[in-house]
């Protein structure tokens, strides 16, 4: 009975592997994706940073130049990022998670971003939201 048991359990643990890595895979890369992004603001590469938002986001937008020019008005730290950490990323949904974030400002200010991102049709993930403030305690 004790070996039918262990190896029940066994067989459980191998079954489940497949499933964590694949939510590995996607955390990994819904925060490519928010790389990518935040990289593409600091080289103003507004093709790359559009490419990154949901369809949703894109379709408020008539161009990735008028994106990129309220993601530099609205979101200042986010397009001048000095530095970040991306400090979580967690299941929201059966076809999303969500991205948390610390970064400063290149003015030193700190902030924490909130991102949400949706699994595409084609498996990619995309951006389709991104809620800022400042750091508590930062009073700069």
């Amino acid at each position: 009975m004790r070996a039918v048991l262990s190896l029940l359990i066994a067989l459980t643990c191998l079954a489940s592997e497949p499933a964590r890595a694949a939510d590995e895979a996607a955390k990994l890369a819904a925060r490519a994706t928010v790389e990518r992004q935040i990289e593409a603001f600091r080289k103003d590469d507004a093709a790359t940073a559009y490419a990154q938002a949901a369809p949703s986001i894109q379709g408020m937008f008539a161009s990735p130049d008028t994106f990129i020019e309220m993601v530099r008005k609205g979101y200042g730290a986010v397009y001048r990022a000095r530095s970040f950490s991306i400090d979580r990323v967690e299941e929201s949904g059966e076809d999303g998670l969500s991205l948390g974030m610390t970064l400063q400002d290149e003015n030193g200010i700190d902030w924490t971003a909130l991102y949400s991102l949706e699994k595409q049709s084609d498996g990619t993930w995309r951006i389709n939201g991104c809620r800022l403030v400042k750091a508590p305690g930062d009073n700069a």
